[in-house]
């Protein structure tokens, strides 16, 4: 009997070690915790067009969303750790839900394997063309002699264009009222259409509406100026030195996953990320490419797990 269960258990390890070995040796899927057509989405299909091609099969994306990215984070958190399911991990599922839920379906340090971050933009403040507001401090000055008469669109509670919003409320001291959405497309759509007066939003999914005039750009959210839109000033030069907020983009698979599989994963995005073609793909999207190491990008999101609690606690924004 013990001689069967060492040869069972051997055959077992060195199955085991085939696998990984072969890996891959079918399609990955990537999940995408939002709907189609906003940033998150955007970025991983660019990314994944190509990295596909360095792994040998096909990444088939699969958006999963609701409750500001944590539906889909769940989903990919419960996978078999195997490599063949990974999430595009971003600012709302590993930096404002953990802040902002008191008790979420996943731990996202301990159930997640921090791949590599892809890159990061900025948020952009967006209106309709009829809002009377050319610049930041214009609408600033409307919002303040208008208390409670505007609104805002977000893709939803907890994702980064929502708190980035609630962020520059207290900043600028104004009250504009959120209008939540499922996506950040929807969001955007209405926001064109006039029903709703603007709305913070990924860059990458507004940069075609504000060039054809459909939406109005009026500050961006990070420190410097997007090369996309050089016109177009950032918050903290507006007048609130310091306002600061980058979202970001990144791949996570699950913490059980073998280190061979996540060292060829690892391996495989950056060389991707850091071919010339994706660094100019990625650009025209308005995404500055930043691939790192495993550990970088886990010192990365601890850190941003830091700041987005800090920032919910200061504002004094209620926990769900």
């Amino acid at each position: 009997m013990k001689t069967l269960l060492s040869l069972a258990l051997c055959a077992l390890v060195a199955g085991a070690a085939q696998a990984q070995t072969d890996y891959p040796n079918r399609p990955l899927r990537q999940i995408v915790p939002f709907p189609p057509g906003g940033g998150v989405d955007i970025v991983t299909r660019i990314v994944a067009a190509k990295w596909s091609d360095l792994l040998g099969q096909p990444i088939v994306v699969e958006n999963r969303a609701g409750a500001g990215g944590t539906v889909g984070a769940d989903h990919a958190a419960k996978a078999a750790p195997d490599g063949y399911t990974l999430l595009t991990c971003q600012v709302a599922s590993h930096g404002v839900s953990p802040a902002l839920y008191n008790k979420l379906p996943y731990d996202h340090i301990r159930d997640f394997a921090p791949v590599s971050l892809i890159g990061k933009t900025p948020n952009v403040l967006v209106v309709h063309p009829s809002v009377p507001a050319q610049t930041l401090n214009e609408f600033i000055e409307l919002a303040r002699a208008n208390p409670g008469k505007y609104n805002y669109a977000s893709p939803g509670f907890g994702t980064s264009p929502q708190m980035t919003m609630e962020l520059f409320k207290l900043t600028a001291g104004i009250n504009v009222f959120h209008v939540p959405y499922k996506g950040g497309a929807p969001a955007l759509a209405d926001v064109m259409g006039g029903q709703v007066a603007g709305m913070f939003g990924n860059l990458p999914e507004q940069l075609a509406a504000i060039k054809s005039g459909r939406t109005r750009a009026l500050a961006v959210s990070t420190l410097q100026r997007s090369p996309q839109l050089p016109d177009v000033p950032t918050v903290a030069e507006s007048g609130f030195p310091g306002f600061e907020v980058t979202v970001w983009y990144g791949v996570c698979a699950q913490s059980g996953v073998p280190k061979p599989i996540l060292a060829k994963l690892h391996a495989t995005l950056v060389q991707t990320l850091n071919t010339p073609e994706m660094k100019a793909r990625l650009a025209e999207a308005t995404i500055d490419a930043s691939p790192t190491t495993q550990e970088e990008f886990a010192a990365f999101i601890q850190k941003e797990t830091d700041k987005w609690a800090a920032v919910v606690r200061e504002a004094n924004i209620p926990k769900q």
